[in-house]
């Protein structure tokens, strides 16, 4: 995402970005923290240059951010949600009619928010302006997933959501070399949903 279109959202005082509220952090560093069990409740929206290349994964971003902005007016967040949805700014990678943008909205203004918007599990959050290079991160998260003595699929995808936010493409090689095991191993504790996953966030990727 660019700096430009971003910019966009903090003019507007969106929230993008929520950290944990409840769950309580194993360990804290300088430069984050680590649950060992995983957290649901943080979410970081744009976090890499990847764009939104579905209708679902349009429709989950759209339910997040309103999840984080409840107290905005509902006229601001259909603006914020068109610019958005204007394939010129950035945000998403197709053309979409406006009766299906509003369909959506209605969609997300009648979401139960009493219930959180489903997430991924994250063990590992960084702080934002740590000054820490990506490598220095991947680094750092085939530390903690080596912790386990063992390769499945949360360390697996938990590292795969780190080379995605660094802007590059996740491979399986890549995977093999972060958490110090043989591609086969990868391979053999990848399973179906999880390929769809490197699969769709490599296709974000390379539609930067």
């Amino acid at each position: 995402m660019s700096h430009r279109n971003i910019e966009h959202l903090h003019r507007n005082r969106i929230e993008y970005r929520k950290d944990p509220e409840t769950d309580i952090p194993t360990e804290k560093y300088y430069w984050g923290s680590y649950y060992q069990e995983g957290t649901y409740q943080c979410y970081e929206l744009f976090r890499s240059t990847a764009k939104i290349t579905t209708y679902k994964s349009l429709k989950w971003h759209m339910i997040v951010l309103r999840y984080m902005n409840l107290k905005l007016d509902d006229s601001k967040f259909e603006k914020i949600i068109y610019f958005m949805c204007d394939v010129r700014n950035g945000f998403v990678t197709f053309a979409i009619h406006k009766n299906f943008i509003d369909k959506m909205i209605m969609d997300v203004f009648s979401y139960d928010f009493s219930i959180p918007p489903r997430n991924r599990l994250r063990k590992i959050i960084f702080k934002d302006s740590t000054g820490m290079s990506k490598k220095k991160k991947l680094k750092i998260v085939g530390q903690f997933a080596g912790r386990n003595k063992c390769v499945n699929n949360e360390n697996i995808y938990e590292c795969m959501l780190h080379i995605n936010h660094s802007n590059k493409r996740i491979t399986i090689s890549s995977l093999a070399k972060i958490l110090d095991c043989s591609s086969r191993t990868i391979h053999r504790n990848m399973d179906l949903q999880l390929k769809k996953e490197k699969e769709l966030l490599n296709n974000q990727y390379e539609k930067v």
